[in-house]
C-alpha cells in the first residue's frame, strides 16, 4: 500500500486483514455449531459470570442494540443465555450464561484454542508458540490510546469489566 514500510496504511491494512482471516477460521470452527463470531463473543463476555448489562454486551459485541437484542433472543431460544432485571437498576436488563451456556462456551473454547495453536497462537501457560496474552496487550494498548474513554470505562471497572478472550 505505500512506498513506506511501516507506513500508518499499513498498520490498517494489515490490522483489518488479520481481523478478516481470524474470523473467517474462527466462523469456520464456530459454524459447526451454528453459531456466528457476534454469537461467540456474547458468549464470552457471560462467561465471567457477572451477568451484563445489555449495553455493555451491544459494545462489546461491536452490534448495535436491534441486533444484538434478535442475536440474544436466538441464544436464549438455544437456552445459551437468559435475561434477568438488574437488581440495583431495575430499569436495565442483565444477560447471564445458562449452565448449558457455559458448558458450550467452554467446549468451543478448546476448539478455538486447538484452532488457534495450529497457527502458533497459544494461551498463557500453553507450551509453544507465540502468547496471544502478548498479541492482545499490544493491540489493547493501542485501543486504549484510540479511544480514551473506553480505557477509562474499564480501568474503573476492574478485573470484572475485563473483557474476556
Amino acid at each position: 500500500m505505500s512506498d513506506v514500510p511501516g507506513a500508518p496504511a499499513d498498520l490498517l491494512r494489515s490490522l483489518t486483514r488479520a481481523e478478516r482471516l481470524l474470523s473467517r477460521r474462527l466462523g469456520a470452527v464456530l459454524a459447526d455449531d451454528a453459531l456466528t463470531i457476534e454469537a461467540w463473543r456474547v458468549l464470552c463476555l457471560l462467561a465471567d459470570g457477572q451477568g451484563h448489562p445489555m449495553t455493555e454486551v451491544a459494545a462489546e459485541a461491536s452490534l448495535p442494540p436491534g441486533t444484538l437484542t434478535k442475536l440474544v433472543d436466538q441464544l436464549v431460544d438455544r437456552n445459551l443465555v437468559f435475561r434477568r432485571i438488574d437488581p440495583i437498576d431495575r430499569r436495565r436488563i442483565r444477560a447471564y450464561l445458562t449452565a448449558r451456556g457455559r458448558r458450550e462456551h467452554d467446549r468451543l473454547d478448546q476448539r478455538v484454542r486447538a484452532s488457534l495453536a495450529e497457527l502458533g497462537i497459544t494461551q498463557a501457560g500453553d507450551p509453544g508458540g507465540a502468547p496471544a496474552g502478548d498479541l492482545v496487550g499490544a493491540l489493547d494498548d493501542l485501543i486504549s490510546r484510540l479511544d480514551p474513554a473506553r480505557h477509562r470505562d474499564h480501568a474503573n471497572a476492574g478485573p470484572a469489566g475485563s473483557p474476556h478472550r
